[in-house]
Parts: C-alpha cells; sequence; structure tokens
C-alpha cells in the first residue's frame, strides 16, 4: 500500500495549542497570523530557528524586489517537484492572490510543454530546476535571468530558490499537517507521483 503523501496529515511533531504558539511566537517576534498556521505550530517547539524561517519568509515575501509572479511558480515547481504537499497546497492560494492564473499554477509541473510562460519565467523554472538537480545554476540559464533581472533581484533569485528546498525538505520531514478543511493537491488531485500529463495548456 502507498504511503500518505508527507504533508498531508498525520504529524510527527505535535502542534501546539494556537494559544501556546502564539504565546512563544509573541516571544521571537513571530507575527500572530503566521504563528496558527501548521508549519509554525510545529517550527515553534524551537522558537529560535521558527524565528529565523520566519525572518527569512519576511523578507521574500514583504519586502522583496523579485516579480511575486516568478517568486510563486518556482516555490510551485519546488513544491511539486518535491512532492512537498503542504508548500504547494498552501502557495496554490497564494499563488492565485497575487494573479497567478491557474493554468500557469498548474503548468510548472510539466513547464517545457505549457504554453503559458515566457522567457523569463522559463529561465527562473529552469534555474529552479538547475537547482534541485545539480545544487547550482548553469551558466546558460543565469545568462537567460540576467537578461530580464538586475542583480538585486538575482541574488533574491537564488536565496528564493534555496529558501523553498528548504521548505520542501522540512515540512514532509516534520510531516507538517495541511491545515484544518484544507484539501492537498488543487484542483484536479493530480499526485506528483503520477506520470507527467501531455494535456493541452
Amino acid at each position: 500500500m502507498a504511503e500518505t503523501p508527507r504533508g498531508a496529515g498525520g504529524g510527527r511533531i505535535p502542534l501546539l495549542d494556537v494559544t501556546e504558539a502564539r504565546r512563544r511566537a509573541s516571544e521571537v517576534g513571530i507575527p500572530e497570523t503566521m504563528a496558527d498556521l501548521g508549519v509554525f505550530r510545529t517550527l515553534l517547539h524551537q522558537p529560535g530557528a521558527a524565528a529565523a524561517v520566519n525572518g527569512m519568509l519576511h523578507a521574500l515575501l514583504w519586502k522583496g524586489t523579485l516579480d511575486a509572479r516568478l517568486r510563486e511558480l518556482l516555490i510551485m515547481r519546488i513544491g511539486w517537484s518535491c512532492g512537498a504537499v503542504y508548500e504547494w497546497t498552501q502557495h496554490w492560494a497564494v499563488a492565485r492572490a497575487v494573479g497567478v492564473p491557474e493554468a500557469d499554477v498548474l503548468g510548472v509541473r510539466d513547464w517545457p510543454d505549457h504554453g503559458g510562460f515566457d522567457d523569463l519565467d522559463r529561465a527562473v523554472l529552469a534555474a529552479t530546476d538547475e537547482s534541485l538537480a545539480d545544487g547550482c545554476i548553469s551558466d546558460a540559464t543565469w545568462a537567460a535571468c540576467a537578461t530580464h533581472l538586475d542583480a538585486a533581484q538575482l541574488v533574491e533569485l537564488v536565496v528564493a530558490i534555496g529558501n523553498w528546498i528548504l521548505f520542501a525538505r522540512l515540512l514532509p520531514s516534520l510531516d507538517v499537517p495541511l491545515e484544518d478543511g484544507v484539501a492537498p493537491w488543487p484542483p484536479d488531485g493530480r499526485d506528483p507521483m503520477d506520470p507527467p500529463s501531455k494535456e493541452a495548456s
């Protein structure tokens, strides 16, 4: 029998009670809204680590210069490629909220075959795949990204890829459960272990 995808339920570490999570979060400067999430109700068992993770998220999500569409495409690609159910599911809503069309969010699964991506989207997704596979962006892909992005954005791109690869590793290993009432892998239920689709994009 196949194992339940990590992040779809269970939890290797008990979630902190919301009140306790908020108390610990307040002590280390994590906003209450973040403390309510399953990932922080898990991480706040170690408040220092949780604060460090939150600091990176704050810098990338609220203070970054990289376009939100590109950020969310790379996050969704990482979540999908790594089978990180929590990451994919949480950022599905974020990607849609910042205006990424549903077809493009789903398109990251088989992005070379998806017609909705421009040259910069493709360069960023290639950089993401190369980082996952080789730990480094190739010279050709770097040059493609640098055609569109300035030095600050290039640094942020690398940091963002690294940050969400971290999440793609820690979320399944900690088996962080989805929030109550949230279904995994929206909207069509296609599992990351399914073979690539050749559906029209």
